[in-house]
């Protein structure tokens, strides 16, 4: 290891008590997607104990923030990317305490090299993953405008360490449907607005044959009535869906769209389709995750690329990763493979102090990948001409 990066590892480890007083912190206090007061807190607060100027309130988002470390002259910016927030009824089942802790030891263990760097570190906070696409809401307010590289680390179980993973774009759509309320005995009185949404459920059923491989629509009711002996006036679900590109989810949709107007003729229920935004594919930049592979190694955890026929979760890094050449790479903080990420147990495993110890790794591994782009304008120029070649054209127009 370099004389640099064994500056990066002194400069984590100095620090490691406040990462670890973080880490617990926002395990402990989970909030849900735009609620992340607290979190936003204990990270700024870590940050300027360090002595670094935080902006609250990034990008048009409350629970955002930014900070940054300007070099010894111009160059590009690399960005570390932190998400804290929980989920419902789960806690921190899927790691964001960790993801945020480790992108604070990354920008905190590379900003005593800047002196010497061109260019400049921030670190950005991004709320709402699960199901809010903070990302996609920053994106679009121009919050990653000026940034070039993007770097962040997501925990994984089962021993799985997994570099240059990808993902598939990811939508939820809520349907709501307007019936007309009457007695149960008289059903005929009414326009049962649950049957609605029953019909909705069995024609995506019957067309699921047809769906592209990587297609899934998975709902839940969220709304069938007030009391058995009520036909019910009002009722509602909700769907993920999942897909290869953003313009299939846009297809599928459509398809919903259509499944409603063939309820709402059916029924006589009128029915409102909305959706958020649309979380993107991720297009993992592989010169980046090579690095960040390679300096995993000298830390001494060995990273695997993955299976290309394995279906894959979602994020909204994916559409970060259109915009810039970004990574989003996964190291495994338990070795039990019943682990399930988004469970109660994932909860427990994520405050663990194996978790943590390889949440200070990965921030060691990120610094020092921050530190292979920022000192070398070879592999800037290799990076940005990967980044070209990969995203489809449709992205560029």
């Amino acid at each position: 290891m370099d004389k640099a990066k064994q500056q990066i590892v002194e400069t984590v480890d100095a620090a490691r008590e406040d990462l670890l007083a973080l880490s617990k912190n926002i395990h402990d206090n989970p909030e849900l997607g735009f609620q992340e007061f607290k979190a936003m807190g204990f990270i700024s607060n870590t940050l300027e104990k360090h002595g670094f100027t935080v902006q609250r309130g990034y990008g048009g988002l409350e629970t955002s923030f930014r900070a940054d470390l300007c070099g010894s002259g111009e160059g590009p910016t690399v960005a570390f990317l932190a998400e804290y927030d929980a989920l419902n009824g789960i806690g921190h089942g899927c790691g964001h305490n960790l993801i945020a802790t480790c992108s604070v030891g990354a920008f905190l263990g590379l900003a005593p090299l800047m002196k010497e760097l061109p260019g400049r570190i921030s670190i950005i906070g991004t709320p709402a993953e699960e199901g809010g696409a903070g990302k996609v809401k920053l994106l679009a307010n121009g919050a990653f405008d000026d940034v070039d590289f993007a770097l962040m680390m997501h925990p994984s179980g089962g021993g799985s360490n997994l570099v240059g993973r990808g993902g598939r774009a990811a939508c939820t759509v809520r349907v709501d449907f307007t019936g007309k309320g009457a007695h149960s005995s008289a059903p005929q009185n009414g326009i049962n607005a649950l049957s609605a949404v029953i019909s909705v459920f069995n024609q995506i059923d019957m067309m699921r044959p047809t769906f592209d491989p990587q297609d899934n629509i998975n709902g839940i009711v969220t709304n069938g009535g007030a009391a058995a002996n009520i036909i019910p006036a009002s009722a509602g679900c909700a769907f993920c869906l999942r897909a290869d590109t953003m313009k299939r989810i846009e297809v599928l949709i459509d398809l919903i769209k259509t499944c409603v107007a063939n309820a709402e003729k059916l029924t006589g229920a009128k029915g409102l389709v909305a959706w958020d935004d649309i979380s993107a594919e991720r297009y993992p930049s592989r010169p980046m995750c090579q690095a960040f592979k390679d300096n995993m190694h000298e830390l001494g955890i060995e990273m695997t690329w993955p299976d290309p026929k394995k279906q894959y979760g979602s994020s909204d890094i994916g559409n970060v990763s259109i915009k810039i050449p970004a990574i989003h790479d996964y190291l495994s903080i338990t070795d039990d493979k019943t682990i399930q990420a988004h469970t109660v147990e994932y909860t427990a495993a994520s405050g663990t102090p194996e978790a943590n110890e390889v949440c200070l790794k990965g921030a060691k591994g990120l610094a020092m990948t921050g530190y292979d782009i920022l000192s070398n304008p070879e592999f800037q120029k290799e990076i940005k001409e990967y980044h070209d070649k990969q995203i489809p054209d449709f992205y560029k127009h």
